[in-house]
């Protein structure tokens, strides 16, 4: 009996023991998680817990690593590279093979040749190709600026995004889908911007100090009727005049005036709805003519079919601009001399002289 209770004494200890080795052992293991993310807005709060009454337990950036811990409906716990965990919502991240397509996009944007300047005239979408159906990106604010690299040409869906289906008869077979136009466009950031003299305001971080994020480059296709083109003064006056939608206007050169260097101008154009397979079926040159003080157009060529980007180069002679014909690819050529614009053909000598007011 004795032996009993001395063997029993230590029993209790033992199994004491054993619990707090496996609590230390299950509690010291790192968290298991559920993958990798990448922050898909410019600055988004972590939040203590899904809770209605919470605090901010850190912020997370545009292109920020995470691990995404656990979900719970629409919302992801992640852990950032600092160590920093915290709740936001699942539609903020990107998954990695997306990140990396948006990343060798934007890449790939920064080397295009730029066609056109604008804005976004609402919230704006970007996708990693053309087509609402395109994996989502980002999305810019209203008025964000933007530079026009590219354009593309995307069915357009049955009805719009959130609507039932409605009782229509059948589309014939012979009738084309509707088609919408998209444009590749990069965001522009200002050197202030980029050095973080003029960033983004975004939700209180901890301790209650405002918490900025400088606005980085981010390029993706968005529908062209969000973005309003910013084309300069006789650009837009001289296509409204000529009733004509410019897709792109690029700088020919610059000559000197009494009031100092004045731009000379290539505008491309299109006439009708959108959806066109051509990326324009137009061009106008518009020179500055010192003796008269305004521009004039110096040079019209129509029925094309041209496709982006167009391309400028300096000579010696003068500019020269060249661009693909979007039925054939074959590549156009073109020189200027003085106001004077002409097709130059395959043995490197001007056509006859295009069609000039």
């Amino acid at each position: 009996m004795a032996g009993w209770a001395s063997r029993n004494r230590w029993f209790v200890p033992a199994v004491m023991v054993v619990i707090a080795v496996t609590y230390i052992w299950l509690h010291s293991r790192p968290p298991r998680s559920l993958g990798d993310a990448y922050v898909s807005e410019n600055l988004v709060t972590l939040w203590s817990s899904t809770a209605e009454v919470r605090a901010p337990a850190g912020v997370a950036r545009y292109g920020d690593h995470v691990t995404v811990m656990a979900r719970s409906g629409t919302l992801s716990e992640v852990r950032t590279a600092s160590g920093v965990t915290g709740w936001l919502d699942s539609d903020d991240l990107m998954d990695p093979q997306l990140w990396q397509q948006s990343e060798a996009l934007l890449e790939r944007a920064k080397a295009m040749p730029v066609e056109a300047l604008g804005h976004t005239k609402t919230l704006t979408n970007l996708h990693i190709l053309p087509g609402r159906d395109a994996a989502h990106i980002f999305q810019f604010g209203r008025d964000t600026q933007v530079v026009v690299l590219a354009r593309a040409v995307a069915e357009a869906p049955a009805q719009p995004e959130g609507t039932a289906p409605a009782a229509t008869p059948p589309v014939a077979d012979d009738q084309k889908p509707k088609s919408e136009e998209w444009l590749l466009v990069m965001r522009s950031v200002s050197p202030q911007e980029a050095s973080g003299q003029n960033g983004v305001a975004a939700n209180s971080g901890p301790g209650g100090s405002m918490q900025t994020a400088a606005p980085v480059p981010i390029a993706g296709w968005a529908l062209a009727r969000f973005i309003e083109f910013d084309a300069p003064g006789p650009v837009h006056d001289y296509a409204l005049s000529s009733d004509f939608r410019v897709v792109s206007w690029v700088e020919l050169n610059r000559v000197l005036t009494d009031s100092g260097e004045m731009p000379q101008y290539l505008v491309a154009g299109t006439r009708g709805a959108e959806g066109q397979p051509c990326d324009f079926t137009l061009l106008r040159a518009y020179t500055w003519s010192e003796k008269r003080k305004q521009y004039e157009t110096a040079f019209v060529e129509s029925d094309l079919c041209g496709k982006l980007p167009i391309v400028v180069s300096q000579t010696p002679a003068g500019p020269e601009f060249r661009f693909a014909e979007a039925d054939s690819s074959a590549e156009r050529v073109y020189a200027m001399r003085q106001t004077v614009i002409r097709r130059v053909t395959a043995a490197g000598t001007p056509a006859a002289a295009s069609r000039r007011r």
